[in-house]
């Protein structure tokens, strides 16, 4: 069962957290003048938030949820449920999630978990938490998605330094009677090594060469334990796929296209988003973009995109969203959140 739908759930605010430090492409001096203006043309990327040694990305989504517990005027101990999803957690182990349950100050009866997925990640967030909700009759639930894939990329790598970037967020779920999800999940393990670090698990343990930095070509070198993007098979990926799970929801749901107010898709890139866009014959002002002050956050480019360019538009007012993320794994998630009234929409800085 890929397609399956949710009620009486809805996002009732989203917050995001962005370090403060903000890193040039143009500034890059991996690239030449030349190169760095082209990538720019591609994927509209020209800046991108960085955190710091010392920041990690529990403590971007911490702020994050803070901010939004506040703001929603939400007490603690209502909250039941905390999922935690992102590729760059505090440690291997334990899970991020229980952390964050005891720096927010969550009740020990919340049930806390992590799910190490990318850019699917907040989709398929979205699912698990709405779904365990419904089920177990809880009202109350946080949504953490996010990453800092900064601290996994080599810094002399221009195929994916200049492309990434780091945020968290929080995602506030209530019971409202009413409310709907329709989800379209999917994963093809075939292309595992698409998007991969090497070395680090249990598959390839950090050994005496791990650390050693390889010359890929002219302009890539990285060691084991940094991240590997094939960019032209997650392109095809991207193209391909992007379209297809859209159209399947659509489908699957007899959903009204001209009915849904924005299609907001995972970050990857310019071309590769507009291509998707054109494929599902969008307009364009339905497709709103982050990516040129913030590039490709992982499983925060959707909620980003949410509160960095609709804010104004859908704040308080009763939209129909679909959301879309495809990436590592290879896994895509699309869902549509229907007369969805969000209350609460801030992006804050750490």
């Amino acid at each position: 069962m890929a397609t399956f739908s949710v009620k009486d759930i809805a996002i009732k605010g989203i917050s995001c957290c962005v370090p403060k430090d903000v890193e040039r492409n143009i500034d890059l001096d991996i690239l030449t003048q030349e190169e760095i203006q082209k990538f720019i043309e591609v994927t509209g990327v020209e800046e991108r938030r960085i955190a710091t040694k010392e920041i990690c990305t529990s403590d971007l989504c911490c702020e994050a949820a803070e901010k939004l517990i506040k703001d929603l005027n939400w007490q603690k101990e209502e909250i039941e449920i905390l999922v935690f999803v992102s590729q760059t957690g505090d440690y291997i182990l334990p899970v991020s999630a229980a952390i964050l349950q005891e720096r927010l100050g969550l009740a020990t009866s919340c049930i806390a978990f992590d799910v190490p997925l990318g850019c699917s990640g907040y989709v398929y967030g979205l699912s698990i938490l709405t779904s365990m909700m419904k089920t177990s009759g809880i009202k109350k639930g946080l949504l953490l998605a996010g990453d800092t894939i900064s601290k996994i990329i080599s810094k002399t790598d221009k195929s994916t330094l200049p492309l990434f970037g780091d945020a968290g967020s929080a995602t506030a779920l209530e019971f409202s009677d009413g409310a709907e999800f329709s989800f379209d999940l999917g994963s093809d393990g075939s292309g595992y090594k698409t998007i991969i670090v090497p070395d680090g698990g249990s598959r390839n343990r950090i050994n005496n060469d791990s650390l050693q930095i390889q010359t890929i070509e002219k302009g890539i070198e990285r060691t084991s334990c940094d991240l590997v993007l094939d960019g032209m098979d997650v392109f095809s990926f991207g193209i391909t796929q992007g379209p297809k799970t859209v159209n399947k929801l659509i489908t699957e749901f007899e959903i009204d296209k001209d009915q849904i107010d924005y299609f907001v898709f995972h970050q990857a890139n310019m071309m590769m988003n507009k291509m998707i866009a054109k494929k599902l014959k969008l307009p364009a002002e339905k497709v709103p973009y982050s990516l040129k002050n913030f590039g490709n956050t992982s499983s925060a480019t959707i909620p980003l995109t949410i509160v960095s360019e609709l804010k104004e538009a859908i704040l308080n007012k009763t939209s129909n969203i679909v959301m879309c993320g495809f990436g590592v794994g290879l896994s895509w998630g699309t869902m549509l959140a229907k007369d969805c009234k969000i209350e609460s929409l801030e992006l804050i800085e750490l």
